[in-house]
């Protein structure tokens, strides 16, 4: 199986892009701008999926679902959210096709225009809302946390594969409390699930912190997120958290009565993650001989490939095999026997390198004969031979390593990649040559941070929450400032 693939050095977005398709983890679809996941891809995410899901109902928050379309008049009560989100809005204008009258093919029926408009869900804020005013009276109905698997349609205009498409798949977490200080908590609560996913699961180190004002999420009074760092240099933001104060609550009239019998609006929050952390697991690890994959979000942990000539050879390979695939799947391990004879093994090792499968076994002749196997990393493309008897416990082992070394170079590539500096002319030159994470002092004002943005395409990725109050001055303006910001590009 020829990889072919681009080189990262030579071109890291056609690496990127060539990755994705080979891999067979999605592919373009005939709509622009939407794609195709394909099963092999779509298993990652059923893995991200179950693993956030877990841990989101074990903070308490249970599952729902609310209509793909959304009024228009919603959207207008939230003035700061719909100024976020028009220029993205898929608008269903009709609901009736009809036979062209020259027979030229179906239109839309003209007869059949909607009263109102109807919005293709950019986020569900609005219809949610909407619904918690029934379904909030009293104190005793708070907190309400209620998460919701769906797909979104923002109107992007230039996609590429899982990091920007115009539907996209996500959970969106919406809950109301009686406190601001409670709402504060469960925002920040949040993100540090997403940070723990990030870390433990993807093996993606991430910087926690705020966004700044211009950069907040539309409608919000904080953001907290994550950032990532991928291996060209840019940033990508892996998921946010937002603390929404009383705006949508307002805007739809949610109130309860508290303990003491007045009426207040609740304070609200809401959260997400999308197929965009496809996107940082392939940048952040992947190769230039294709995916790798951590052990815990891997379709397939191991895969068993004989080497054979003959059916009398598979049947007494495949004699040893069987019980191993059973004592890893007894382990908790996904094992797969490839005993296709349509293919060589030359072909499979490149196959499932490709497709970044942690740990390959091979078993020939010569290993039945020993009693063993010979065991390859992907990560490392290491190998060893390894006794049949000790290949389970050697496996067992391997998926933990594996997961911490990759973990580990990603985080050693972000260390080598947070620079500081503290004039304007050091900070363009460092953006340009270098990327990464670039540490400087700002004003605070939204004027500095649009000029930094115009004229080096670097943007405040966040505020740190462990950041250091410092003197300083703006690098731009040299005006004081009492903290440094983390810049860098951003996909």
């Amino acid at each position: 199986m020829g990889k072919k693939l681009t080189s990262r050095a030579e071109d890291y977005s056609k690496w990127y892009n060539e990755l994705v398709v080979k891999s067979d983890l999605a592919e373009n679809s005939g709509v622009r701008g939407c794609m195709v996941i394909k099963p092999y891809g779509y298993a990652i995410w059923e893995k991200m999926q179950g693993q956030l899901d877990k841990m989101f109902k074990e903070t308490g928050h249970e599952n729902a679902y609310f209509p793909l379309f959304i009024p228009k008049s919603y959207l207008s009560k939230e003035a700061s959210h719909v100024e976020g989100f028009a220029k993205e809005c898929a608008v269903v204008t009709h609901y009736r096709l009809k036979n062209a009258e020259d027979g030229s093919g179906i239109v839309v029926d003209e007869d059949a225009k909607l009263e109102e408009e109807l919005i293709v869900r950019p986020t569900s804020e609005t219809i949610i809302w909407d619904t918690y005013r029934r379904w909030i009276q009293s104190y005793r109905d708070l907190p309400l946390k209620i998460n919701q698997w769906a797909n979104v349609v923002r109107w992007e205009m230039r996609t590429r594969l899982f990091l920007r498409t115009a539907e996209f798949l996500w959970q969106e977490g919406h809950t109301a409390h009686a406190t601001r200080e409670e709402a504060l908590e469960e925002a920040e609560l949040m993100m540090n699930v997403y940070a723990d996913f990030a870390e433990k699961y993807m093996a993606v180190p991430v910087i926690k912190g705020t966004k700044t004002e211009s950069e907040r999420f539309a409608g919000a009074e904080e953001t907290y997120c994550i950032e990532a760092l991928m291996q060209d240099g840019k940033a990508l933001q892996a998921g946010t958290s937002h603390f929404l104060g009383q705006n949508f609550a307002k805007a739809f009239d949610v109130k309860f009565a508290n303990k003491e019998g007045g009426q207040e609006y609740v304070w609200a929050t809401s959260w997400g993650v999308s197929t965009r952390l496809m996107g940082a697991l392939v940048m952040t690890h992947s190769d230039d001989n294709g995916l790798v994959l951590p052990p815990q979000l891997a379709p397939i942990q191991v895969v068993i490939v004989p080497i054979y000539k003959g059916l009398d050879q598979l049947d007494a390979i495949s004699e040893k095999v069987e019980p191993l695939v059973k004592a890893l799947r007894d382990k908790g391990i996904t094992v797969k026997y490839d005993t296709r004879d349509t293919h060589k093994p030359g072909f499979k090792f490149n196959e499932y390198e490709l497709k970044g499968v942690p740990v390959r076994l091979a078993i020939g002749q010569r290993d039945l004969a020993n009693g063993t196997f010979e065991v390859a990393r992907r990560d490392t493309l290491s190998k060893e031979i390894v006794k049949a008897d000790e290949v389970v416990n050697k496996v067992v082992s391997l998926m933990d390593e594996i997961q911490e070394n990759i973990f580990n170079k990603a985080l050693y590539y972000r260390k080598g990649h947070i620079t500081e500096v503290d004039s304007y002319d050091d900070f363009k030159k460092i953006i340009e040559e270098k990327g990464g994470f670039v540490s400087a002092h700002w004003d605070g004002s939204a004027e500095t941070e649009d000029r930094i943005k115009e004229e080096t395409k670097a943007t405040i990725r966040c505020i740190p929450l462990d950041v250091k109050e410092e003197e300083g001055k703006c690098m731009v303006t040299g005006k004081p400032s009492n903290k440094r910001v983390l810049f860098a590009k951003a996909y």
